[in-house]
């Protein structure tokens, strides 16, 4: 593994787009890794609105997605190394970002959205299942009034809501099972899974450029909400 990458600069000319109605669509992330053993960073890469012309709610057909070669990327990009996190499935009903260059990866189109601080579990392959991981992150996320949420929360009294079920860990995880997600789960001591119906819409914004996330052992991924990171704590 090299100890030191350049990334491309595909956050330049990045600019604000919206997408409504993803709520069960299907994505993936491709993080090309770089930076050096003191600081590893991620460019990460989203198939959001794209690879989906028949618009059928799928932008990571499964067909392009095995043709990813995570080898090959590390090689093409001279990084660190490259990693597939999908696919997922978001449990959003809209997303503000910020958008940069689009890249073809083995014909799996996906655009910059963001650099990643790559935490120390994730270089190392372990789980980072109930652990609290700093991301900076200028995105709105959004979930209706009436769609469902499906929560966490920890022993401090803090509350995560679901933003991505993956399909990682468990291919046959549908959007439909999540709410019997809690029987599924084996948390540490004073975590508990909620699944409500929202009678407000709820607002995820970052806290001054920075979000707080943690994910459940099936790898399904979790934002903090509540305090400055949401309008309203469900």
């Amino acid at each position: 593994m090299k100890l030191h990458a350049k990334l491309p600069k595909d956050d330049a000319g990045a600019t604000f787009m919206r997408f409504d109605g993803v709520l069960g669509q299907r994505y993936t992330e491709i993080f090309i890794i770089g930076g050096n053993p003191f600081h590893v960073v991620a460019g990460v890469y989203n198939t959001l609105g794209l690879n989906d012309p028949d618009q059928t709610g799928d932008t990571c057909p499964q067909v392009l997605l095995d043709a990813v070669d995570v080898d090959a990327l590390t090689q093409e990009y001279r990084a660190m190394g490259a990693f597939k996190n999908g696919p997922r499935l978001w449990c959003l009903d809209w997303i503000e970002a910020t958008v940069g260059t689009e890249r073809e990866f083995n014909g799996l189109k996906a655009r910059w959205v963001t650099w990643l601080e790559v935490p120390k579990e994730m270089r190392k392959h372990q789980s980072v299942a109930y652990k609290q991981i700093h991301v900076k992150r200028d995105t709105k996320f959004g979930i209706n009034a009436g769609s469902p949420a499906f929560l966490l929360d920890d022993p401090a009294g803090n509350s995560w809501c679901m933003k991505s079920a993956s399909l990682i860990v468990d291919p046959n995880q549908t959007f439909e099972s999540l709410k019997d997600l809690g029987s599924r789960l084996n948390p540490p001591p004073g975590w508990k899974f909620r699944a409500v119906a929202l009678e407000q819409d709820l607002v995820l914004t970052p806290d001054e450029g920075a979000a707080q996330i943690t994910q459940d052992e099936l790898g399904n991924t979790y934002d903090r909400v509540g305090g400055a990171f949401s309008n309203y704590g469900p």
